[in-house]
């Protein structure tokens, strides 16, 4: 938390510094928010694992990404009239259902589990302008992406019965293609509101899927793995403050006056 803090301070200071300069073209700083869904069109939604133990016993594992959140804050550096370079940092939190079962024993079960990621984007940003105040805006990246943990839970139907589900990350720093499509309102006084859509997909998987099931009054044990894919769209929703100038009596250069 202290270092995402660090960063979106740092964000501030840079696009405070843009503005000093009196640059033609302006930049700007804002927030935003987005819902994530998981789709089949860019990546696999679910992935289904099945496996016989070496006891004969059947076991089925499901997990299914479910709708997660995203938020953060937004750095627009401008280049040109009508292109920016964006970038900013982001909490994003994918979320997942997990269910498992033993076909022949009726054993069945069903669980939650979140995967937390951290992300700073670098997107080049074009504009189009489609009246006065409004313009359609299309960008392409890459994010690089920082996971700080693995993660897991524990199901145990019938007390007897215990299934272990872990995401074990490979390496904690990646990155992700970025491309973003949305409509902006423009004004002087209140800023900039923006609503568009994003797709994301990790040049690697996201983590890797493990399942182990163990029978507390036995030795049966089995694990099976997978990799998880974790691509996904967003509905982006952000909000630019206003470039305010300062009109107050500002400090002269001078000698200081005891």
């Amino acid at each position: 938390m202290k270092t995402f803090l660090l960063i979106i301070f740092s964000l501030l200071a840079l696009q405070i510094a843009a503005q000093k300069k009196k640059a033609r073209v302006p930049s700007y700083f804002g927030l935003r928010v987005s819902p994530i869904f998981p789709t089949e069109f860019i990546g696999a939604k679910s992935l289904s694992l099945s496996e016989d133990s070496d006891q004969a016993i059947r076991m089925n594992t499901t997990i299914t990404q479910k709708i997660g959140y995203s938020f953060g804050c937004n750095v627009r550096a401008g280049l040109t009239k009508f292109i920016s370079l964006e970038t900013g940092i982001n909490f994003n939190q994918r979320s997942f259902n997990v269910t498992m079962d033993l076909p022949d024993s009726s054993i069945s079960a069903s669980n939650d589990i979140s995967f937390v990621s951290y992300d700073v984007p670098i997107n080049a940003l074009f504009y189009i302008k489609l009246a006065e105040n409004w313009f359609i805006n299309a960008s392409l990246g890459v994010a690089v992406t920082f996971a700080p943990s693995d993660i897991g839970i524990l199901t145990s139907p019938k007390k007897k019965h215990i299934f272990r589900h872990a995401g074990l990350v490979d390496k904690k720093v990646g990155a992700e293609l970025n491309a973003n499509l949305g409509f902006e309102f423009r004004t002087r006084k209140d800023g900039i509101f923006y609503i568009g859509g994003s797709a994301r997909v990790p040049f690697k998987p996201l983590f890797e899927f493990y399942m182990q099931y163990n029978y507390t009054s036995s030795a049966v044990q089995q694990i099976i793995h997978a990799p998880i894919d974790g691509s996904y769209i967003s509905l982006d929703f952000k909000y630019f403050f206003p470039n305010i100038k300062n009109k107050g009596v500002q400090f002269q250069d001078g000698p200081i006056e005891q």
